[in-house]
């Protein structure tokens, strides 16, 4: 709350002391607040014109397409795997013991088969992605802004969001779905043989229950979640780097914030998948 002093009448030297009104100050807070968020959106906005505007050079983004996907696809198959691979033995084996007595076994199969095609294999593959790959992307291109590097580009004639960013997110939306299929099939695999090797689940069980109800739609709707996600961590990973400020500390500022926003951004994403798309599953 602020205050303003004025002397009093008289040359007594004593002062009256005029306080700003409180609603007005957090009138004032709100606003700011507001113009902050609303500055935010236009310049988010602005980086997605560019980036559409970006893809008209494929000569320059089309040579670097291949070593992001490297990066953010192939040098992640053993993070995403072994992620996969515990996540559906925990649900195989917590399935099991949870069941009520008189209930056929198949339905760990059937559980675990819709726990990770729909849900937990492209949301726990995503949001490990967003800690691995966005921080690097984040890091990546904060450290060539505070370098100076980006106004190098633009000194040489490059686009710098063709060259940096527009490679980075065809190969986030390519890469996420095929992790996302690498995890649902070794989080199955490994739900089956915990099921059979560890609890009275035998294998024509388990492949019975994985066989009951499937659709097709069932894995276009994972996959489909995966290439949002994908293009999240890459839209918001991108953009924090390429806003980066003030050296180092701008540079670590950056990547945790695009982690958090990115895990935050997958989460609404997948709310809301759910809430349009999940009446298509029956």
């Amino acid at each position: 709350m602020s205050s303003t002093s004025l002397p009093q009448p008289g040359g007594t030297g004593d002062e009256v002391v005029l306080r700003e009104p409180r609603a007005l100050a957090v009138f004032e807070r709100v606003a700011r607040i507001t113009a902050a968020l609303f500055r935010g959106i236009g310049a988010r906005v602005y980086f997605l014109g560019e980036i559409i505007r970006a893809f008209g050079e494929p000569r320059t983004y089309l040579p670097l397409v291949v070593g992001q996907m490297r990066n953010i696809g192939v040098d992640s198959l053993p993070l995403a795997g072994t992620v996969a691979a515990f996540i559906g033995a925990v649900t195989a084996y917590q399935t099991v013991y949870q069941l009520f007595p008189g209930v056929q076994l198949s339905a760990v199969g059937w559980i675990v088969r819709q726990s990770l095609v729909l849900e937990i294999g492209p949301l726990l593959t995503a949001l490990v992605l967003a800690g691995r790959v966005g921080a690097r992307m984040t890091a990546e291109i904060g450290t060539m802004r505070v370098t100076e590097q980006i106004d190098a580009l633009e000194t040489l004639a490059y686009d710098p969001v063709a060259f940096l960013i527009v490679p980075r997110l065809l190969a986030a939306v390519v890469m996420l779905p095929a992790l996302v299929i690498l995890a649902d099939a070794v989080g199955v695999f490994s739900g089956y043989v915990v099921s059979v090797s560890i609890t009275g689940v035998t294998a024509e069980d388990f492949i019975t229950g994985l066989r009951l109800g499937f659709a097709t739609f069932q894995v276009v709707y994972s996959l489909l979640k995966a290439m949002m996600f994908g293009l999240a961590i890459a839209l918001v990973c991108s953009y924090e780097g390429y806003i980066t400020e003030a050296g180092a500390e701008g540079v670590g500022r950056s990547t945790a914030r695009a982690v958090v926003i990115a895990s935050v951004t997958i989460l609404v994403l997948d709310a809301l998948t759910a809430a349009i798309l999940a009446p298509l599953l029956q």
